[in-house]
């Protein structure tokens, strides 16, 4: 007894914490639309892309004043002239020269000049040179290539702006994507168990000698042959489940529960007078209007840096030092030198400033047929947005209307079947046009909910306020 209940407790040991470890790997996450959105706004690769560059043209921005910063340069060097003026030393050597030879004719004959001192010395080749420097270019074109710098930090908020809400907006279309998915497949199910319990009925009839065989066959192959669509239809459903996880940012594998309904919040509006109040609001519009503006602007300091002169400030501090004679000191050679510099060169139409100005104005050519282009194309999106939910809007009360109709078409054909006065395929008939009407009006859901929000995309703007 003793050895039994030590088995069990070291069975207990082992399976214990590993059915704990498999229910914690269990854990379903249940997601709301609001909290799938937040997820996005911490995970997703392409924000945090996004966000990066930001971040580049806020620091081009912040610091585009750079251009008024002097170049400072430091140097020192050493160096060693192959021959060298010793006019100094020269002298100096023939008098050494001439008081050794009287002292060599004097009784002893000994020269009293140290021979080193009559001699070259290699420190008279030899030089120290230290410089600082330091160099202003001032050019009227700064003052645009700055401006233009603000530009592009603006355009850049708005080109982050335009991701992340585009990335949002994919992530919402996706998660009620997956509840119209999900949906489906809760009336696939249903169709299913309907057919389960139609082949037991059956089944039932055939031994108690109600029904023929053939009929009993029927019903089994019609359930049979549901399965593999009901199955096919859940692997779609875990796949698509999967993906979104990963476009959120979640631990692949993680499992996820969504909470929420296919239902549409409805406004009333029209494309004339939305067109009329945002039509300027549009993220696009306001994009390539500051791309506009920026190529204006680095045309402009194109042409003064073209047409106007720079004033160049300079100054070089340069200590030096040679060693031709004992007593040499520092001495500075630096300059002070304003200078007018204008590059006739790039005034040449041929020349390649001047071809970088003309390729800026047909970019501004081509961003203006563009803005033409944006504006016509608005039109048109707003106007088939509106359409899609005015349509939309009417087909899901029709629908609504057609699935009470069905719904009474197939609770009739039930009762019937079940009492024998109607054929299988005649209900099977009836589940079908209730189910069609059922997806039906969901896929009408949907289309209204994605349309809205491509709507409020295009305009940058929220439409609440029109619901309702």
């Amino acid at each position: 007894m003793k050895k039994l209940f030590a088995s069990l407790a070291f069975a207990a040991m082992i399976f214990v914490p590993a059915f704990a470890q498999e229910q914690e790997q269990e854990k379903v996450m249940t997601l709301t639309v609001e909290r799938a959105v937040e997820l996005a706004k911490e995970n997703s690769k392409t924000l945090k892309s996004a966000e990066i560059d930001l971040e580049m043209k806020k620091r081009a921005s912040q610091y585009s004043w750079n251009v008024f910063l002097p170049k400072v340069q430091a140097s020192f060097s050493a160096a060693r002239t192959t021959e060298v003026d010793l006019t100094l030393n020269n002298n100096m050597i023939q008098m050494a020269n001439g008081l050794n030879q009287i002292a060599s004719a004097l009784p002893g004959g000994r020269p009293y000049v140290p021979q080193e001192l009559i001699t070259e010395k290699e420190k008279y080749h030899w030089a120290l040179v230290g410089e600082v420097s330091a160099s202003l270019n001032l050019s009227l074109a700064y003052i645009g290539k700055i401006r233009a710098a603000k530009v592009d930090y603006e355009c850049g908020k708005i080109t982050w702006e335009q991701s992340q809400k585009q990335t949002l907006m994919n992530i919402k279309k996706l998660f009620y994507g997956l509840l119209l998915q999900q949906e489906s497949l809760g009336v696939k199910k249903a169709t299913l168990e309907n057919a389960r319990q139609r082949a037991t009925q059956a089944e039932a009839n055939y031994r108690n000698g109600l029904i023929p065989e053939l009929r009993l066959l029927n019903a089994q192959v019609t359930y049979e042959n549901q399965k593999p669509e009901v199955e096919s239809a859940q692997q779609a459903l875990n796949q698509a489940m999967d993906n979104f996880v990963f476009m959120i940012g979640l631990p692949v594998g993680t499992k996820i529960q969504l909470e929420g309904s296919i239902e549409p919040t409805y406004v009333n509006v029209t494309s004339d007078e939305l067109l009329e109040k945002y039509s300027v609001n549009s993220l696009d519009y306001q994009n390539l209007k500051g791309a506009i503006d920026s190529l204006r602007l680095n045309l402009s300091a194109m042409n003064l840096s073209s047409y106007t002169p720079a004033l160049v400030l300079s100054y070089n501090y340069q200590p030096m030092k040679t060693f031709v004679s004992d007593d040499s000191k520092w001495n500075d050679q630096g300059k002070f030198a304003a200078s007018l510099v204008w590059n006739l060169t790039d005034m040449l139409p041929f020349g390649a400033n001047r071809q970088k100005a003309a390729d800026i104005k047909d970019n501004l050519k081509k961003l203006e047929l563009k803005m033409e282009t944006l504006v016509e194309n608005q039109k048109v999106q707003v106007k088939k947005a509106v359409d899609t939910l005015n349509q939309a809007r009417e087909q899901i009360d029709s629908m609504g209307r057609n699935i009470a109709l069905a719904q009474r078409a197939y609770d009739s054909s039930a009762r019937s079947y079940r009492n024998g006065t109607t054929e299988l395929l005649d209900l099977r008939d009836s589940e079908s046009q209730l189910n069609q009407a059922k997806l039906g009006q969901l896929n009408q859901k949907f289309n209204y909910i994605s349309a809205l929000m491509d709507l409020e995309y295009t305009l940058n703007a929220d439409l609440s306020s029109y619901k309702e």
